[in-house]
């Protein structure tokens, strides 16, 4: 039976695939820390992938709405993608908000029994302070009524009970919380500690 803990080495003889999700409320800083640490790890020769919400959302799931069931519809599709890339040795960072608990712990358990590692990460920060930076203007018209069903205002999110990290935006700056999501990688065994990641 295969070991969770010990991810399997890489087909093409670097380090092991892995699936990193992190999971926040809008605006929380997902894919300011998926970018960043990608634009990292690549520079380090470390083979990496982002999956963003948004473009897999107009790519992958465009068929799909808002309620619950196509959520989970679509967070299943992005976990197979993540899986099969990070089966073949890819390290891929998934900033997606995935709001309810039981399908994340579906891509976990998929994940664990091909072998495939996969870390969850907390992005967390206040909905108050995501409404403040409201990257993407969704608390602006969800406030002007012109928006509904959005993620922890009038649409459930179920923070993580046990992620692997979790990192406080509110209080952290993008360069901290990309280096330590970078040190737990390390710590895993999915980079380097030091020096360049081999490819």
């Amino acid at each position: 039976m295969t070991d969770p803990s010990r991810p399997a080495s890489s087909p093409r003889g670097g380090p092991p695939g892995a699936t990193v999700w992190l999971t926040g409320l809008p605006s929380a800083g997902k894919s300011t820390i998926a970018l960043a640490l990608a634009a990292r790890l690549r520079a380090e020769a470390r083979r990496t992938e982002v999956l963003d919400g948004d473009e897999m959302r107009g790519l992958l799931s465009s068929d799909l709405g808002y309620a619950r069931a196509d959520r989970d519809t679509n967070v299943r599709r992005v976990g197979l993608v993540a899986e099969l890339l990070a089966r073949n040795g890819v390290l891929v960072l998934v900033p997606v908000i995935a709001p309810y608990a039981q399908v994340r712990a579906e891509v976990r358990k998929r994940h664990e029994a091909s072998g495939a590692a996969y870390l969850e990460v907390h992005v967390a920060a206040p909905v108050e302070v995501c409404a403040r930076r409201d990257v993407k203007g969704l608390y602006a018209r969800q406030r002007a009524g012109q928006l509904s069903g959005l993620t922890g205002v009038d649409d459930p999110y179920e923070e993580p009970e046990r992620p692997d990290l979790r990192l406080d935006t509110d209080r952290q700056s993008p360069a901290e919380s990309v280096a330590a999501l970078r040190a737990l990688l390390a710590a895993r065994g999915l980079c380097a500690s030091s020096g360049l990641c081999t490819p």
